[in-house]
Parts: structure tokens; sequence; C-alpha cells
């Protein structure tokens, strides 16, 4: 029998890549989205595809009774991959968008987890899509940040709580791939932020704005494409020993290296300048 994987996010991008991908490696893959046209779009290609949204309790429950009905009772793989930004300065974000933010980013994925681990005992693995950011905060990307930096934490603990079972928790790290994050941020950046009132207006007109409305940018010159996530999780689910974290970019490689390494004053006026 095929082994089974549910993905979140394959609208496009990252989770989009991964769920064609496994399916034609043999996987029986479970790739969800938010809305229902792309499900729709998704079937159409040959997927199996229903709703999951993160932000909804209801949904999440929903989906997990799908793919336990779909699949027997048993799940091999997670790949949680659902994710969004609010681009701005810190002290911007008001609390319910952090409320927001953490509920997809953070609560969502891990009541997911939660749910699914009873059918992915004994041997199940879950892999989460962290970040670069998950191991080192850049200016005006604080919530993405946070939620990727707590995702980290979780998902060293529940490793850590089921270290002597066949579980396993893994956390990929993109650095830059060419996603639709920053185009599906500006609609929360447009609800949530008061920037002209802001006393960082000044880096918003400068900066953020200009790069978060520009589609035709260059592309970081560290970019790799979604595929090369896909390669990542593929080493995560099908090694008989998956590492704890797989690094995706020479960008994430050199941002640890200079977090172990450089010190911490000299890192703060490396980010600042970021």
């Amino acid at each position: 029998m095929a082994k089974t994987i549910l993905i979140t996010g394959c609208s496009s991008g990252i989770g989009y890549d991964a769920a064609h991908t496994l399916h034609k490696r043999g996987w029986r893959v479970f790739a969800t989205c938010r809305q229902e046209k792309d499900c729709e779009r998704l079937r159409s290609e040959g997927l199996e595809s229903f709703q999951l949204d993160y932000a909804d309790e209801a949904s999440i429950k929903a989906a997990v009774a799908e793919v336990l009905t779909r699949s027997g009772g048993a799940l091999d793989a997670l790949f949680n991959n659902g994710a969004y930004a609010i681009p701005a300065a810190t002290e911007d974000l008001p609390r319910d968008a952090l409320r927001a933010v953490f509920e997809v980013n953070l609560f969502g994925q891990f009541d997911l987890i939660a749910q699914l681990l009873p059918a992915m005992r004994p041997a199940g693995r879950v892999v989460n899509c962290s970040s670069v950011l998950g191991i080192a905060a850049l200016r005006m990307r604080g919530a993405y940040c946070a939620t990727k930096f707590a995702m980290e934490a979780m998902t060293d603990a529940l490793r850590y709580e089921n270290f002597d079972s066949d579980l396993k928790f893994i956390s990929i790290q993109p650095g830059p791939i060419p996603t639709r994050i920053r185009a599906n941020s500006i609609p929360h950046f447009e609800k949530w932020i008061d920037w002209e009132n802001s006393a960082q207006r000044a880096t918003y007109e400068e900066r953020l704005i200009p790069r978060l409305y520009n589609e035709s940018g260059a592309p970081d010159r560290f970019q790799l494409p979604c595929s090369a996530v896909t390669d990542a999780l593929i080493k995560a689910i099908e090694s008989p020993n998956p590492k704890p974290r797989y690094m995706v970019t020479k960008a994430t490689v050199f941002t640890e290296i200079m977090r172990r390494f450089l010190p911490k004053r000299l890192l703060d006026r490396i980010y600042a300048g970021m």
C-alpha cells in the first residue's frame, strides 16, 4: 500500500511542488488548501484535495476526520507548510494582529499535530516548515519570526517528549524560496498596519513598501526553487534515520554559522542593516 501524507498550504509554492512531486513518487497525498477553489484546481490535476484552514478549529477537525476516513485511520506523515506574514515594525503590530498570525502559523499547526498523532503512532513523521527566520530575527518581520521561533521550540519539545519512540519530529528551514508569501502578506499589512502614523514611517516609505509591492524585483542571489524544499522533505520522510533539521539554501547555512560564531554586537549591527 502507498504511504500517506497530509500536506497543508498546497495552493502554490512549496506545498504545491511537494504535493505533486510526492504523488509522482508513489505517495498517497492529501493536499489541503484554505480555499475550496484551490482544492478544485488540485483535484483537476489528479490530487486528492480538500479544505483545511488553520485559523478555523472546525476546519481542522473536519480535515482530520476526512484524512482518517480516506486512509483507514492511519497516517504516515504530516507536512505543516501553510503560513503568512504581517510585515511591519514590531511596535506597530496590534494585539489582534498577533493573535491572528499565531493562530495560523503556530496554534493551528500544533492543534493539527495533536489531533493526528494517535493515527501516526508508532512510527509517523511530522515535518514542520520553519524558516531561516526561525533562527534569526530581522527588522520589520517580528511577527513572522516570532511564530517560526516558537515553531522551532515546540518541534524540539515534541522530539524530546517522544525521544524513545519511533515518531520523528523534523524542522525544515528554508531561506529565500520563490513563493507567494510576500504578495499574500499585502492584505494583512493593509488590514492591520497604520504605517502613515508610525514613528517608523520613513522606513516604511523607503524600504518596506517598495519591496512589498514590487513583484518584479531581482531574486535573492541565494534563492533556490521550491523543489529544493521538496528534496529536504523527501529526506525527512523517507530516510531511515532523518536529521532533526534540514537547512535549505546557503542563506540558512550562513545564518546558522554567524549565529554560532560571531559576537552578538556584530550580529546586531549586521541584522539592523538588513
